[in-house]
């Protein structure tokens, strides 16, 4: 079986766990409806993508 041959040092495993940080989600006010959602993604509500109707809106 592999052993390691030294300790893993406190730096060089913080390095290696430096992208495993939770990242706060890109929220944002729609200019519209004033509703909350996600850059890039369309809005539920209003069904609007970017300026244009692209979804019957939702009831």
């Amino acid at each position: 079986m592999a052993v390691p041959k030294r300790k893993t040092t406190k730096s060089r495993s913080g390095k290696r766990r430096s992208h495993n940080a939770i990242k706060a989600k890109n929220i944002i006010e729609d200019k519209k409806s004033g509703e909350y959602r996600l850059s890039h993604h369309l809005d539920l509500k209003t069904g609007t993508y970017k300026g244009r109707q692209v979804l019957d809106p939702k009831e």
